[in-house]
């Protein structure tokens, strides 16, 4: 089940999700609209190699904005600190955005409960675009959940700006070369 604009406000003022910063024009009847941050990342390697960490090259974002071009996976990161230990965020783009060919979060749009931070975002455009600090680049929904609820206690909890990919950390080979994740 998901929560409305209205009751996003009302589970914001009692606790139950966290925005911040927090303002009501951001409501929607459905969601909470967020807005990129400061700066980007970018891999520094064409070739990414899963089983080591990569190298990103940081990228301020100046007034004038900054122009992202196709072939390229940037790392944003939402402006807000986001998240519930009640409710499970899922994020998407905005129609605004998505109508100019920007590809907020190619994937793992669903944020797991318990996941307090700022969101890293994966941006990719389909022509050169235009980005600005601080735009409104996409919403966030918020989902009643059933079941017990474990809280999410991984890598990437405590998040601040885009973070680069830690899956070199679960790579493990056992005897027979295989990897365990």
């Amino acid at each position: 089940m998901i929560l409305t604009g209205q009751e996003i406000c009302n589970k914001h003022k009692i606790g139950e999700i966290y925005i911040s910063p927090f303002d009501n024009n951001n409501i929607n009847p459905n969601s909470y609209n967020f807005h990129l941050g400061d700066y980007l990342k970018v891999y520094k390697n064409n070739l990414i190699d899963p089983k080591e960490k990569q190298e990103v090259e940081i990228i301020n974002i100046p007034d004038e904005g900054i122009v992202l071009f196709p072939d390229k996976l940037y790392l944003g990161y939402t402006l807000e600190t986001m998240g519930s230990t009640k409710y499970v965020p899922i994020m998407t783009g905005r129609s605004s955005t998505g109508r100019l060919g920007l590809f907020v979060h190619i994937t793992a749009d669903l944020i797991d409960i318990g996941s307090i931070n700022q969101w890293t975002l994966q941006i990719h455009v389909i022509q050169p675009l235009k980005v600005y600090r601080n735009m409104p680049i996409g919403q966030v929904t918020f989902w009643k959940t059933v079941g017990d609820i474990v809280l999410y206690n991984g890598k990437y909890q405590g998040s601040e700006g885009p973070m680069e990919s830690q899956i070199w950390k679960d790579f493990e080979e056992n005897a027979d070369g295989r990897f365990i994740l």
